[in-house]
């Protein structure tokens, strides 16, 4: 878009001092023409911009006119840049703003600017993992989002349903690699798995978003009930201490520490959505666990060990 150009182009010459239209060129990568129709065009709207001939000339800023960053401090503009850097990697447009950032810091910050946007790399997927696709629908429901623009489309159930909506969007969010959209609907807030919308269209109806409204917050209330479904299930066990933070890693959240018990071991609560699944997870530990309280995660540890034993109780020598 010219209007990019156009000021890619002055931060360009702010940082150098003074370009020639090749300079330009070759920097947005347009053509000379292009480049020196861009240089004129910012004359023409009064920004003190003008060519010096001769062998040594080029276009300069009157004066030394500059657009900065004014207010950032050195450790604010690194912040800044470790932030934005891995996006850059895979987004043309953050790559392009990153740029016009670099050129709009002081002198005295480029250096460290430009080395914090290339110190980090996000690697979202797992060891053995495969990495999914961001769904093409994330970039239209971003501009809804910005526009404030109601977004109408097919909705897929997880019983596979389809529905037909119409909502107000509020905020996407990217949780492990899945994407997810918060968005006002007759009933009140509801969450979308982004990856089970089709037919996507922006209306021109302007979207209504409480005057209140904090994303964050209300993710962190969506992943509550979430978290609260996908657990009924709970079980108090006994473990060393020395052991309680695999325990914890190995359930996450789900994982709640109730106190010291004698013996240096540690009474902890368990949830999961089944009595099998925190059986599962606690088999492998052997007797270095005792389930104190649920006969129904009992049960299931015995199943497990009763089939077991008939596998492999007895091996042939």
């Amino acid at each position: 878009m010219r209007a990019d150009r156009l000021v890619a182009t002055l931060l360009l010459m702010q940082s150098r001092g003074r370009v020639t239209a090749a300079e330009v060129a070759a920097e947005l990568e347009v053509s000379v023409a292009t480049a020196r129709r861009d240089l004129e065009a910012l004359s023409a709207a009064g920004i003190p911009v003008y060519p010096q001939p001769g062998r040594r000339g080029g276009w300069s800023l009157v004066g030394g006119a500059r657009t900065d960053l004014s207010g950032l401090t050195a450790t604010e503009a690194r912040a800044l840049f470790l932030l934005v850097g891995p996006a850059a990697a895979v987004a043309p447009d953050a790559k392009a703003a990153l740029r016009k950032l670099v050129r709009a810091l002081p002198q005295t910050f480029r250096a460290d600017a430009e080395a914090a946007a290339g110190a980090v790399v996000i690697d979202p997927v797992r060891w053995g993992g495969q990495g999914r696709e961001r769904p093409t629908t994330v970039e239209l429901l971003q501009r809804a989002v910005v526009a404030r623009r109601k977004v109408r489309f097919a909705y897929r159930s997880r019983s596979r349903d389809r529905t037909e909506r119409v909502v107000d969007p509020w905020g996407l969010v990217d949780k492990d690699d899945v994407w997810y959209l918060v968005a006002g609907t007759e009933r009140g807030r509801r969450t979308f798995r982004v990856d089970r919308i089709d037919e996507a269209v922006l209306t021109g109806e302007e979207a209504g978003r409480p005057d209140d409204f904090e994303l964050a917050e209300a993710w962190d209330e969506v992943v509550t009930e979430v978290e609260r479904r996908r657990s009924p299930v709970s079980a108090v066990v006994l473990i060393e201490h020395r052991f309680v933070h695999v325990l914890e890693r190995q359930f996450g959240r789900h994982c709640e520490v109730l106190g010291e018990e004698r013996g240096g071991r540690v009474r902890v609560l368990l949830a999961a959505h089944l009595p099998l699944s925190i059986a599962e997870r606690i088999a492998g530990w052997g007797a270095t666990i005792e389930v104190v309280d649920s006969p129904a995660v009992e049960a299931e540890l015995a199943r497990i060990g009763a089939e077991l034993v008939a596998r492999y109780g007895q091996v042939d020598t």
